[in-house]
């Protein structure tokens, strides 16, 4: 460990082994530490991406996160042949794979980190790998669950407790946590987002080891994931585009444009079903929606209009945060003087009659996309797309991981590269079977 406070460990979990090395070399010149060569990089290119990060930083620490749970003799001495000084093994492995990786470490002269993701009793299975040899236990909280809102730092304190030998913790940290990571008894705090997805790693580096040094949270609006509370703000950060990505393209209501160009709508549906033309139920919705909702109107698409500027101008009064018409809207030139969020499949010059027909509250489903009540509804210049709300958080905090990712990808493309460079874009075409 390092005797100005804990040690720095860069998480480089990326698929190419290029962009590994230009965000580690950032990096390193902010003063990283440890490099650990992620699973998602020794899973896409082997081992040689340890043997890369020995050859370019051979007087840094550099950890193969093998995420070990079988066969501990053969990995850890994989590992360990191509240079690894500390290899991470799961804590959900049985207590015969970590006495293996233990063992092979000895005789390679490398440390077994024992990771703890996702073990039912973190204090007691880090004591009971202490017992077997292990020589630092890691508290990590995955990618796909803070997704969900969780956090690292729950349990550090009761496996700082539990144990006598280092400690690593690592879950989306960032300058906000990982000072409190550090005052929570962490000796080694592992950082990956919030420096490899900077567009100036150095910079990045060097604010997360001065919030660690100085034990002073630095305020970020980056690398941060939300619960429920925050999802308006987390959406507000994404586009739509950014929201189909981390739905894996889903989502996503075909046809429906903005009426006004940079308006943006987020907040859960009430949603409406009617007759072309029938506007009687799509008016009467707006009194009964919740201010920050945004009304979902089917029309199957078709005209004319059952919507207007004094619909419009009613959102506005009970603070709705926007309108999404599967069918016809008139009035458009005086709507985008209102500037209130609005997207439709249509612009009509016809109205028909409020007779009435339909209902307020039912399923809809837009093309293949289902709408119910409470689900999240995003709209920008690029279109509309829902979300449903039992996945809302986990969603928001994908799409601001798509921000942060490209956020990165775009700086290197401003200095000079081009996105096919950069993400190595022909090695990954999907390769067909003759």
């Amino acid at each position: 460990m390092s005797n100005n406070g804990p040690v720095l460990q860069l998480a480089l979990d990326f698929a190419n082994i290029s962009q590994a090395l230009r965000a580690a070399r950032e990096a390193v010149a902010g003063g990283a530490q440890w490099l650990e060569a992620g699973t998602p990089l020794i899973k896409s290119e082997g081992l040689e991406s340890v043997r890369a990060l020995c050859r370019e930083f051979p007087a840094h620490t550099i950890v193969a996160d093998m995420k070990t749970m079988d066969a501990g003799r053969v990995e850890v001495e994989m590992a360990a042949k191509a240079g690894a000084d500390v290899v991470a093994v799961l804590g959900a492995a049985s207590d015969s794979t970590i006495a293996e990786c233990v063992e092979a470490g000895q005789r390679y002269d490398a440390r077994i980190m024992v990771d703890l993701a996702e073990v039912a009793d973190p204090p007691a299975r880090a004591r009971r790998a202490q017992e077997l040899g292990a020589a630092i236990i890691g508290v990590h909280c995955p990618i796909d669950v803070q997704m969900r809102g969780e956090d690292p730092l729950q349990s550090l304190r009761e496996v700082v407790e539990a144990v006598d030998i280092p400690v690593a913790v690592a879950g989306g940290l960032n300058s906000e946590t990982a000072p409190l990571a550090a005052q929570a008894g962490a000796q080694i705090i592992i950082v990956g987002g919030a420096i490899t997805k900077a567009p100036d790693a150095t910079e990045a580096t060097r604010t997360i080891l001065q919030a660690i040094r100085s034990g002073q949270a630095i305020a970020t609006d980056l690398y941060k994931r939300g619960g429920s509370e925050q999802l308006r703000e987390l959406f507000a950060k994404c586009t739509t585009a950014n929201i189909s990505d981390a739905m894996h393209r889903k989502g996503w209501l075909p046809g429906i444009k903005s009426v006004i160009s940079g308006a943006k709508a987020a907040g859960p549906a009430i949603t409406v079903w009617t007759y072309p033309g029938d506007w009687a139920k799509p008016v009467e919705a707006i009194d009964q929606a919740q201010p920050g909702s945004v009304l979902v109107i089917d029309v199957r698409g078709e005209g004319p209009a059952v919507w207007g500027e004094e619909a419009t101008k009613s959102c506005l009064q009970r603070e709705l945060a926007g309108v999404v018409i599967n069918g016809a809207l008139r009035d458009s030139a005086e709507i985008r003087e209102l500037r209130f969020p609005s997207f439709a499949k249509l612009v009509a010059p016809a109205a028909g009659d409020p007779k009435g027909m339909g209902m307020i509250g039912p399923p809809l489903k837009i093309g293949e996309t289902a709408v119910r009540p409470g689900d999240w509804v995003i709209g920008d210049d690029d279109g509309v797309v829902v979300v449903p709300q039992e996945r809302a958080v986990e969603v928001a905090n994908r799409a601001v991981a798509v921000v942060e990712r490209e956020s990165r990808e775009k700086a290197e493309i401003d200095a000079g590269s081009t996105l096919g460079k950069v993400v190595e874009l022909e090695r990954w075409e999907q390769q067909g079977r003759e």
